[in-house]
């Protein structure tokens, strides 16, 4: 007598083999996604409030979209020579940099922008200290949260030639 059982037992050993090799083959051309972070420096050694009103808008849009895709993400600014004005609230009287009627007038509202982008959304802020010893700014003047950096155009470099930052300047 013939027992069916064995026959059944290699059919489904083979369909099981078979399950495992077409599964192994499909993974094997799923293409692999390469999480990378998103790494941007901004430029602002301009002193045009509204430009850096355009930039912050920019800044929040980028942001946003890496947000909404659930990817991390490196943003920062980087502020030389007159783009010190956007990171204090004192009117640096008597220096290049200082105050006018149309900075008087947008101060609040770029500033209560910027301290947003990085206090909710993690934008890092950095200055140069060249420019701000230069001028004689007291670091505590700076909003809270701006970081110093030796050089701000040494920055920008390092940030670009070394750890692979996509570099932008809103004209």
């Amino acid at each position: 007598m013939h027992s069916v059982y064995p026959a059944r037992a290699s059919g489904r050993l083979f369909a099981v083999v078979l399950a495992t090799l077409m599964l192994s083959a499909l993974l094997a051309v799923q293409p692999v996604r390469a999480e990378t972070v998103p790494k941007v420096v901004y430029h602002a050694d301009f002193a045009d409030p509204r430009r850096f009103s355009a930039m912050l808008t920019s800044i929040n849009n980028m942001v946003t979209q890496y947000q909404n895709e659930l990817l991390d993400y490196d943003v920062r600014i980087v502020f030389v020579a007159h783009g010190i004005r956007f990171v204090t609230d004192d009117a640096l009287e008597g220096t290049p940099f200082e105050e006018d009627a149309e900075m008087a007038e947008r101060r609040e509202n770029n500033a209560s922008r910027l301290k947003a982008l990085h206090t909710v959304q993690g934008v890092k802020l950095e200055v140069c200290d060249i420019t701000r010893t230069q001028i004689g700014l007291d670091a505590d003047k700076l909003y809270d949260g701006v970081e110093r950096v030796n050089s701000g155009v040494v920055r920008i470099a390092e940030l670009q030639q070394t750890q692979g930052f996509a570099y932008i300047k809103v004209e």
